[in-house]
């Protein structure tokens, strides 16, 4: 042992002083272990500090992977979760993926699996650098050794363990090819090249990454749902590739491409080999124990372990199984009863479409409720052949590549159940629905034929072919400017709108100001689902969109024109309020548990003679109030001409809520007593705000003082690119000093800061500098003054409790009333000089005639505060403040 060690080089880093002796241990103690010398090989890597998803040695035996083993210097100790250098604690959140990893700084050793220690630190007796001969260890190294060496995969035993372990080793594959990315490794960027040309144009480094890992780590796990072997014996990557290819045809190329490249195999060895290793020994009938459904929240385990992040920027939450066979039924009910299609979604001139696919939930229910009709009209022999003709009929877009392998492995294994062949193959494509259709074209090479005869299909698909029923759950995504592709941007090559412009309000109209809500990933569905299937084509233009979504558009002022639209294009709309707790219910009321949102199903239809002039007829229910097991009882009982619907209003821009019984629909709505209403300050970073002013002028000068190269970090830039360092502004805000400089040129201290209102029990100071706020809301800082009194309020939510209004007199902050959820601020005044009242003249012309005195601004504002600022004001009208 001491021989081994105790003769470091004399020169380099200390850890490369202990490649050589490691080298000599790692063969020695496999000899102790019975595994000859020639057949173990510690391969080693050169050291390079801007790798972080490479360990210093990759240990194989008889040429097959065992693990890694990462070298620190001495000293360091072996223990990574105690590491202070922030390499090393970066370094240990990418190899803690790994399943069988040994640490070691000459002095300890420690074997890691998935982050998890095992067994004992073990320590050598004596210092490495100065104990020399006397340097001994102690018997239990050669058991961790051992132990490192024999080393086997295990097979899950379930769908959740294999999307964890998938999901570690995903992972990993991820943080390395972004690794790579940044040092500009050759075959990485030129395939990252060929893989926007080829799926998505858009797609930053990071979401390529991201779609590569996910890629091949699906494509190796549909591949061993098919038994086909992953290691060299089986042919290899390539092999596997190959043999996908024949039923998997997107993903089989798509695996190809990203592995095809022998030096991009060299360049992510650590972790496309641990994935393969690792992988190749799952056995899916062992996981799936005959259950056609084994894969039904695999990809939910599987974000959650891999990128839960990613989950909410995608919106990506699976619907339970009870909504999509409630909502595929109601549906079918509406093609029997309103389109004369007996058959419902077993006839033939059906076609539907799922824009946003996941895991293929909604088609399986298609299917599924075919199946169900051709055997219940024809006995269960004419189901495969009716089957297998429907395939052609179902149409499902997918932008991640994760939940589209799953998508394809459900519904072939689901085909296979229902027809008896394994042949059948679904209309499913990797693109992005809201996507210019109309893109053209370009050549290809022949090695990529089919990722891009699959887009190609897709926009024709989007292009030409019609669609009777778009049904699913779009992703939703708040301030999604600049996502909504095609649909929110239109075609550079065209002269007509986007799809979208149709559903912006008209300046006429006053809401202009919450237009921005339109914006979100499930508005851009909605709109592209009513594009296909009402508007594309004046020939084809009858069918029913289905979508469970959030609520907002139900009666926001924002989507005034959207619900018009739908009222004139549509003749009968059901609106299921699955939230009547209102926003934030608790979890086991929730139908998806980590959506705090209130959310809806609603069924749009437009059979044949549906009028433009003749406003939709919206009927409207709600859910019970309970555990969300009740919701699936009372959802699977609801028909659309059954009992327990309200009728709403007939006004085409009217909220889709029932008529309010009472005197509750007399009362005027608050932002109606006033002129202006707007949002409060948006800050975009927290620092320009602090208790004292004190605590802003330090922040300033360690801003200002600091290098230059550190000043944008300490800036905290807005994601969207709002407010940097460098940006320069035109003017100041009113009655505040304007500094036209950029932030990182300036050397004066800051501006003088003011108190601000930042919550409604809550005054702190601000830094009212232009160049620092993202959305400061000018119009607001022109017309305070000491005189100034601001009213604020949620709009797009309700209060549950407490007061529904509160009031200032600083300028207020966005989310002023609760923190949370925005809302309006309404000022008193209208100018600066406290003279021009924020109220319509008119009002209180009416308001002088009904008293016979004059009422003042202050009068009407102070009243409105009494009643709506009382806590008895919300919890008498609770019922109808509740907003699905």
């Amino acid at each position: 042992m001491s021989a081994k060690l105790s003769n470091l080089a004399a020169h380099g880093e200390p850890e490369e002083q202990l490649r050589a002796p490691l080298e000599k241990l790692i063969v020695a103690f496999a000899e102790m272990c019975g595994v000859p010398a020639k057949e173990i090989a510690a391969v080693g890597e050169t050291a390079l500090n801007e790798l972080k998803t490479r360990p210093d040695y990759a240990v194989t035996i008889r040429h097959t992977l065992v693990g890694f083993i990462e070298i620190k210097a001495p000293g360091k100790g072996a223990d990574p979760r105690r590491f202070k250098n922030q390499h090393d604690k970066q370094q240990w959140e990418k190899l803690q993926s790994l399943p069988n990893l040994l640490y070691t700084d000459g002095n300890e050793f420690s074997l890691w699996r998935n982050g998890e220690l095992t067994g004992a630190i073990i320590r050598l007796t004596g210092d490495l650098e100065s104990a020399g001969a006397a340097l001994t260890a102690p018997a239990s190294l050669q058991g961790l050794f051992e132990d490192f060496f024999r080393w086997q995969p295990i097979s899950p035993t379930n769908a959740h363990q294999l999307a964890e372990i998938s999901a570690r080793l995903c992972r990993l594959l991820r943080d390395e090819v972004t690794e790579q990315l940044a040092l500009e490794s050759t075959a990485l960027t030129a395939l990252a090249t060929d893989w926007r040309k080829l799926l998505f144009p858009e797609a930053t480094p990071e979401q390529f990454a991201d779609g590569y890992a996910q890629a091949v780590t699906f494509g190796l796990l549909m591949a061993r749902a098919r038994d086909i072997k992953l290691d060299q014996s089986g042919g290899g990557l390539d092999h596997v590739a190959k043999q996908l290819s024949q039923t998997h045809s997107l993903i089989g190329a798509a695996l190809r491409l990203l592995t095809d490249d022998v030096n991009n195999q060299a360049t992510l060895k650590t972790s496309l080999g641990t994935l393969t290793r690792v992988l190749d020994a799952v056995h899916w009938p062992a996981i799936s124990k005959g259950k056609a459904d084994a894969w039904l929240y695999f990809y939910e385990d599987f974000l959650a372990v891999y990128d839960n992040e990613l989950r909410k920027k995608t919106g990506s939450y699976y619907t339970p199984p009870e909504v999509v066979s409630a909502m595929v039924r109601l549906t079918d009910e509406a093609l029997r009863s309103r389109f004369q299609q007996g058959a419902g979604f077993a006839s033939p001139a059906v076609t539907v479409a799922d824009p946003a696919i996941g895991t293929g939930t909604f088609l399986l229910g298609v299917l599924r409720q075919i199946a169900e009709t051709v055997e219940k009209d024809r006995g269960a022999g004419a189901v495969p052949m009716e089957i297998s003709a429907a395939v052609n009929r179902l149409v499902g877009f997918e932008m991640q590549l994760g939940p589209f392998a799953v998508a394809q492995l459900r519904i072939l294994a689901e085909l296979a159940e229902l027809t008896g062949n394994a042949k059948a193959t679904p209309r499913l494509f990797v693109t992005d629905t809201l996507g210019n259709p109309y893109i053209e074209e370009e050549w290809i090479p022949g090695i990529l034929g089919s990722i891009a005869q699959s887009r190609k299909e897709a926009n024709k698909v989007k292009r030409d072919e019609p669609i009777t029923v778009v049904i699913g759950n779009p992703p939703y995504r708040e301030r999604a400017k600049g996502l909504g592709g095609w649909i929110e941007s239109g075609s550079r090559n065209s002269s007509e709108a986007a799809p979208l412009s149709a559903w912006m309000p008209p300046a006429a109209w006053g809401v202009g100001a919450h237009a921005k809500h339109l914006r979100n990933l499930y508005i851009y569905f909605w709109r592209w689902a009513t594009w296909k299937v009402f508007d594309q084509n004046p020939q084809t233009d009858q069918g029913i969109v289905c979508f469970i979504t959030v609520a907002g558009f139900l009666n926001g002022p924002g989507f005034e024109r959207m619900r018009d639209y739908l009222r004139r294009t549509a003749s009968e709309i059901w609106v299921i309020d699955c939230s009547p707790e209102g926003h934030q219910p608790e979890v086991n009321t929730r139908i998806f548990e980590g959506v705090q949102q209130p959310v809806c199903i609603v069924l749009a239809a437009r059979p044949k003679g549906t009028k433009p002039d003749t406003p939709a007829d919206v009927y409207f229910r709600a859910l019970p109030a309970s555990h969300r097991q009740d919701k699936f009882k009372a959802l699977g009982k609801v028909r659309l001409d059954g009992k327990g619907w309200a009728k709403c209003s007939t006004d085409w821009r009217a909220p889709f809520l029932p008529l309010a019984k009472g005197k509750w629909p007399t009362y005027p709505a608050l932002i109606d007593l006033f002129t202006y209403h707007g949002s409060g300050v948006m800050p975009g970073r927290t620092w320009i705000i602090a208790p004292d002013k004190q605590s802003l002028e330090q922040r300033w000068q360690t801003l200002i003082n600091a290098p230059a190269d550190k000043k944008e970090e300490l800036f905290h830039p807005h994601q969207a690119g709002d407010r940097t360092s460098q940006r320069v502004v035109k003017e100041g805000l009113h009655g505040h000093e304007a500094r036209l400089t950029p932030v990182r040129n300036d050397r004066k201290p800051c501006i003088l800061p003011v108190r601000y209102g930042f919550r409604s029990f809550d005054r702190q100071w601000i830094i009212p500098d232009k160049r620092l706020i993202n959305r400061p809301n000018p119009e607001m800082w022109e017309t305070h003054s000491e005189d100034q009194v601001y009213l604020t309020a949620l709009t797009r939510t309700a209060p549950s409790s407490g007061p529904a209004l509160t009031l200032t007199c600083l300028i207020p902050d966005m989310d002023h009333y609760k923190g949370s959820f925005g809302g309006r601020a309404i000022p008193l005044w209208r100018n600066e000089e406290a003279d021009e009242p924020n109220i319509p003249a008119h009002l209180l012309a009416l308001l002088k005639r009904r008293y016979r005195r004059d009422v003042s601004a202050e009068e009407l504002f102070a009243y409105v505060a009494a009643i709506a600022a009382h806590p008895a004001f919300t919890e008498r009208f609770q019922k109808e403040l509740v907003q699905p």
